[in-house]
C-alpha cells in the first residue's frame, strides 16, 4: 500500500502556516515546528528542488520526490546499493546548477569483493522526475573494507563548484591515517569525478590524491560557514564527538588522539593531542552522535547568524553551537526531534531536519506573535 505523505503547499512556499505546528521554547523565544512529510522509511537526507518541491533518500535504497502539491513519486535507475549495517542509499544533493543542467549527486554503499565501499554519483533526472538517466560513479572508495559502519558519506559543495565527500573509516580505526586508502577522510573531487590538480596529496606519492584532510573517524555532518570554509563533525567513540573546522592536508587525529574513549573504557591512542595533529573547535563528551549540520544564515533569527545547528541520533535532541570559541548553546528536544538524522536551512530561512525515528520531515520557524 502507498504510505501517506502530508505535505503543506504554504510549508512548501516558505509561507506562515503554523496551524497543527508543535509549539516550543527556543533561547530566541518560541518556535512552531511543523510537520511536513511523514510515512518514510528510514530517511538519511533531502534537499531543495527549484519550485517548492524537495528530494529524499532512504537507506534502503529508495529516493522520493516531494512536491509542492503533496504528491510524492519515486525516482528510479538508481545503481545498485549495498544495504548493509548504516550503509545503503545516503546522502543526496541539489547542485547550484540543477536548473540548467538538472543533475542529482548522491552517495552511497557500493557493493564490493567482501564488503561495501562509499561510494558518489550522479544522475540526471528525467523530465517528468520519475528517473535518473545517464547515471555514472564519480568516486568509489578503495576496495578492501569490510563491515557495515562508518560510512560517513555527506556531500557539500564548495564555492567553486567542486565537491566535499566524507568518509568513515569503515571500522578499521587505522586506516584513518593511512594516505594509501581513502578511508577516515574528507575528499575533494571535480563535478565530473577527476582530481583537482591542487589537493594537497596530488604530489605524494603512494597517497589517494582525493583526499582534502585525514584523521577522521565517522564524519556525519558537513557544511560551509558564511565564508565558505568547510566544518566537519564527526562521531567519536564513548565520548568525543568532535567539530572540527577543515584545512587542506590537515591531520585531524584519529585514533591517535582523542577526547573520547573506547566502548570498553580503554584509552584511545595516546592522549588528546599530538604535535602535527589539529584540536577540534569543540567536543561533545558524553557523546551525542551528531548526524546532519547546517551554518545558519540569520535569515529568521539574527541572533543565530554562524551558529552550527546539528541532530543527535542517541539522545533526540537538536542542538545548536555558536559563538568564539564554540560552545553548546540549546537543546531543542520535543517528540518530533527523536533520532536527527538530517538538518539543514531551507530556501526561506526555516530550520528543517529528519526525524529518522519517526520516518517524518520537520520545519522549524519562529511562532508568530500573540
Amino acid at each position: 500500500m502507498r504510505r501517506t505523505i502530508a505535505l503543506s503547499l504554504a510549508l512548501a512556499l516558505g509561507l506562515a502556516a503554523h496551524a497543527g505546528a508543535e509549539r516550543t521554547d527556543t533561547a530566541a523565544g518560541p518556535a512552531d515546528i511543523a510537520l511536513v512529510a511523514d510515512g518514510l522509511a528510514t530517511p538519511w537526507s533531502f534537499d531543495f528542488l527549484p519550485g517548492g518541491a524537495f528530494v529524499v533518500s532512504e537507506r534502503e535504497g529508495r529516493l522520493w520526490i516531494i512536491g509542492a502539491d503533496g504528491t510524492r513519486r519515486e525516482v528510479t535507475g538508481l545503481p545498485e546499493i549495498a544495504v548493509t549495517g548504516q550503509g545503503g542509499l545516503l546522502d543526496v544533493m541539489v547542485p547550484r546548477d540543477f536548473a540548467q543542467t538538472r543533475e542529482l549527486l548522491f552517495t552511497y554503499a557500493a557493493p564490493q569483493r567482501g564488503g561495501a565501499g562509499t561510494a558518489v554519483g550522479a544522475g540526471r533526472l528525467s523530465e517528468d522526475g520519475t528517473r535518473l538517466e545517464d547515471v555514472r560513479t564519480l568516486f568509489e572508495l578503495t576496495p578492501g573494507s569490510s563491515g557495515g559502519r562508518h560510512f560517513g558519506s555527506r556531500l557539500v559543495e564548495a564555492p567553486d563548484g567542486h565537491i566535499f565527500v566524507t568518509v568513515g573509516d569503515r571500522g578499521d580505526r587505522p586506516s584513518a591515517q593511512d594516505l594509501s586508502v581513502e578511508n577516515g577522510s574528507v575528499l575533494r573531487i571535480a563535478r565530473d569525478g577527476s582530481i583537482p590538480a591542487d589537493n594537497p596529496f596530488v604530489s605524494v606519492e603512494g597517497a589517494q590524491p582525493e583526499i582534502w584532510s585525514y584523521g577522521h573517524r565517522n564524519p556525519q555532518g558537513a557544511a560551509l560557514d558564511l565564508d565558505g570554509t568547510l566544518w566537519v563533525h564527526e562521531h567519536g567513540a564513548r565520548g568525543g564527538d568532535e567539530i572540527n573546522r577543515i584545512e587542506p592536508g590537515a591531520n585531524y587525529g584519529w585514533p591517535v588522539i582523542s577526547y573520547g574513549r573506547h566502548y570498553s573504557g580503554a584509552k584511545i591512542g595516546e592522549g588528546t593531542s599530538k604535535p602535527g595533529m589539529e584540536q577540534p573547535e569543540f567536543y561533545w563528551d558524553p557523546s551525542i552522535a551528531p548526524s546532519g549540520m547546517a551554518i545558519y544564515s540569520g535569515a529568521l533569527w539574527p541572533e543565530w547568524r554562524g551558529h552550527i545547528f546539528a541532530g543527535s541520533l542517541n539522545s533526540d535532541f537538536l542542538v545548536r553551537v555558536g559563538g568564539r570559541p564554540l560552545a553548546e548553546a540549546e537543546r531543542v528536544a520535543t517528540p518530533q526531534t527523536r533520532r536527527v538524522r538530517d538538518v539543514t536551512e531551507g530556501p526561506d530561512g526555516a530550520i528543517w531536519f529528519i526525524s529518522e525515528a519517526n520516518g517524518a520531515i520537520y520545519r522549524m520557524t519562529p511562532a508568530p506573535g500573540e
